[in-house]
């Protein structure tokens, strides 16, 4: 009777950080619409407060940002002994090799440049959701 129950997954969280309201709100659209909990900020110190607040399974993140960078948030995570684990996939238009190298050095777990491929994201997320 036991292997009849399953045990319900828990819907993940994803905390979406971004200064661009219409990019934001579509990402948050199409998470939800894949069954995910959505928290979102737009800007570093917003996304730092909700991360803190929240504990989201998972960050996306923008780098060019007011008030405080992509980088500089993804510094203060890793500083964190309570968020250091979180996954961070920036998604960010900056291409420079040195801003890349930067977030590597912070722990970035992964790097993507807009425009994206949603499904192109969805596969990352899910690959690193599973891994937790």
């Amino acid at each position: 009777m036991l292997g009849l129950f399953k045990t319900k997954k828990k819907t993940a969280t994803i905390l979406v950080v971004d200064d661009d309201a219409d990019l934001l709100s579509t990402i948050q659209t199409r998470l939800e619409w894949n069954k995910f909990k959505v928290l979102t900020a737009t800007n570093g110190s917003e996304g730092l407060d909700a991360a803190a607040f929240q504990k989201p399974d998972l960050i996306l993140l923008d780098n060019n940002m007011p008030e405080m960078s992509g980088l500089e948030m993804l510094e203060q995570i890793r500083e964190n002994p309570k968020l250091k684990n979180i996954p961070v996939i920036m998604v960010t238009a900056v291409c420079e090799p040195k801003k890349i190298d930067a977030a590597g050095f912070l722990g970035v777990t992964d790097y993507i440049t807009k425009p994206f491929d949603f499904a192109d994201l969805m596969q990352k997320i899910t690959q690193l959701l599973d891994k937790k």
